[in-house]
């Protein structure tokens, strides 16, 4: 069999790839997302890349990075499933065994995944079976796309080098030379006979047969690849209706036993470019390491609290709904919020708190971290006693008066003040296990982070921008400030170094939340320098030296550049 092109190799491994991957789609509806080959092997990659790289995504794409690290993974999965057709065209056993090999990864990806049984095997299993059929049409199959190469048979069965083999040169009276049996060369193999002596050789024409096997392959190609994007997205549409949406539509809030205050008038300044105070749920941050949300069902959820307790407890949904709540605005943080990032948002919150419901469980001596465990598997540990100190640490079950959404947590998620996300803001949230910082490390701890997380003071100019050309004269320097649970007590503004000036501060729901901030600057044409600090109620200013987000939250004032009209 002649070997096919370089090009159609690659291409067969390609949509080898896509059908494996767009077939694991439907079976992993019946096995779970996070069984999927690419979700899982992007949540192994989540798990074990380097904290600079993890960091160095969060910087570029923002909340956008998990849809960043799926679209690099196929982009490369489509590379190495390019250089297996290559391979494969030399011999078909190195493609199959590449399939073989980036099956068992996506299987050990899957089946080390938290909760995972045997069944998520499946869809790396049966999409690596077709994908390496795939392979195989394509590459030694009925799909091939045969290429003859210079010197190959021909139709008549004679070869070009055959054809133009001189013989022995005639001498004076040898008899006429007698022309052996068989076929007369056609005139196309004469043609190309000659066109062999000049320099440079010959590229044989294709013939019919080579024509159709490369429009049969072609078809072939499409065909799969359109059938392997109806399975993939036909998977996802029915993993989304497999979905917990309905479910929460149909949960109905109880009334809080203890309503959030009102927001005072005033404390929205309602600017433009300015972040409101409150923030909506669709604007509201999300960094999390989940790259599928989970759907967790409350009909069937349950929390258990338990660990170094004296009374464990369970909990189902309804029996958390029963409970009196309390309703609170709370500004939540993630440590990966660079200075003057957007990774933080303001949102009023109903729950119950955990304080007593920990009291009810009675912590024992020693039991100075709860960890809070996710559905898929993630955990957080925040100091014992931050969750019991008073302050309104939450099990919440709404967001700024409706169900959780399901990307943040429903339908229970912790919200505790003070506290940076990563060791107290545990989404989908189905344990609170009572134990020590000595005897265990959450998720984040043993990625080089610290292990208890309290948010530092941090200010941030929102108008005007970086890099913006506000007109001279009065110009109104605006942004937010924050201290969760200890509060701001005032905020300044200096311009290109010289002296600080006290910015007005709006009024505020409580030390809790952010609390918006302005200055009338008299700006002058040419370029600025804008710099701004907070002092919080304990006294402590925000220091001027920048230091990175790890391990415990970025340090620095926030500086803007701006040119004056």
């Amino acid at each position: 069999m002649s070997p096919i092109s370089r090009r159609h190799a690659a291409l067969s491994g390609v949509v080898a790839a896509a059908v494996a991957l767009g077939v694991a789609e439907p079976v992993a509806v019946l096995t779970g997302p996070r069984s999927a080959p690419l979700i899982a092997v992007g949540g192994l990659v989540v798990d074990l890349v380097p904290e600079a790289l993890k960091q160095f995504a969060i910087d570029v794409f923002g909340t956008y990075d998990k849809i960043a690290l799926l679209v690099g993974t196929a982009l490369l999965l489509a590379g190495f499933a390019a250089l297996l057709g290559l391979a494969a065209a030399r011999r078909l056993a190195f493609g199959l065994a590449g399939i073989a090999a980036f099956a068992a990864l996506g299987v050990t990806a899957a089946l080390t995944r938290p909760g995972a049984d045997a069944f998520d095997a499946l869809p790396s299993l049966v999409g690596a079976g077709l994908g390496g059929l795939t392979l195989w049409a394509f590459v030694a199959g009925p799909l091939r796309a045969d290429r003859a190469p210079a010197g190959s048979a021909t139709s008549s069965g004679v070869t070009a080098a055959t054809a133009t083999r001189p013989g022995p040169a005639p001498h004076p009276g040898d008899p006429e030379p007698v022309s052996p049996p068989g076929p007369t060369p056609p005139p196309m193999v004469a043609a190309l006979a000659r066109e062999e002596e000049k320099p440079g050789g010959w590229e044989p024409s294709e013939s019919g047969g080579d024509q159709e096997s490369r429009r049969r392959f072609l078809r072939g190609a499409g065909l799969l690849t359109g059938a392997a994007a109806v399975a993939g997205l036909g998977g996802h549409w029915l993993a989304g209706r497999r979905g917990v949406s309905a479910a929460r539509k149909a949960v109905t809030l109880p009334a809080p036993a203890g309503p959030a205050p009102q927001v005072p008038t005033g404390a929205d300044l309602s600017l433009p470019r300015l972040a409101p105070y409150v923030t909506p749920n669709r604007e509201f941050y999300r960094i999390d390491t989940a790259l599928v949300v989970p759907q967790v069902d409350p009909v069937t959820w349950k929390l258990r609290i338990h660990g170094r307790v004296r009374n464990p407890i369970e909990l189902s949904f309804d029996d958390l709904l029963a409970r009196p709540m309390v309703e609170r605005y709370v500004t939540l943080a993630c440590v990966s919020n660079e200075v003057g990032g957007d990774l933080i948002g303001n949102a009023r919150w109903l729950g119950v708190p955990l304080k007593g419901l920990l009291d009810e469980a009675g912590p024992e001596e020693g039991a100075d971290q709860v960890v809070g465990r996710a559905a898929d598997g993630w955990t957080c540990g925040a100091p014992t006693s931050a969750l019991r100190d008073g302050r309104d640490a939450l099990l919440a079950v709404g967001m700024n008066g409706e169900p959780l959404p399901v990307e943040h947590g429903f339908p229970v998620r912790m919200v505790v003040p003070g506290l940076y996300g990563y060791v107290s803001a545990c989404k989908w949230l189905t344990e609170l296990e009572l134990t020590s910082f000595a005897d265990f490390d959450a998720y984040w701890v043993p990625r080089g982070w610290s292990a208890e997380g309290p948010i530092k003071t941090q200010s941030r100019i929102d108008t005007p921008r970086a890099r913006s050309r506000p007109a001279a004269g009065p110009v109104t320097v605006a942004g937010v400030a924050w201290a969760q649970h200890r509060g701001v007590r005032h905020v300044e503004v200096r311009v290109d170094g010289g002296p600080w000036r006290e910015a007005t501060l709006a009024p505020a729901v409580s030390s809790d939340t952010w609390v918006q901030w302005s200055w009338r600057w008299d700006a002058t044409p040419g370029e600025h320098r804008l710099q701004v600090r907070a002092t919080d109620a304990a006294g402590e200013t925000q220091p001027e030296q920048r230091s990175p987000v790890a391990p415990d939250g970025a340090t620095g004032w926030h500086t803007v550049t701006v040119t004056v009209a």
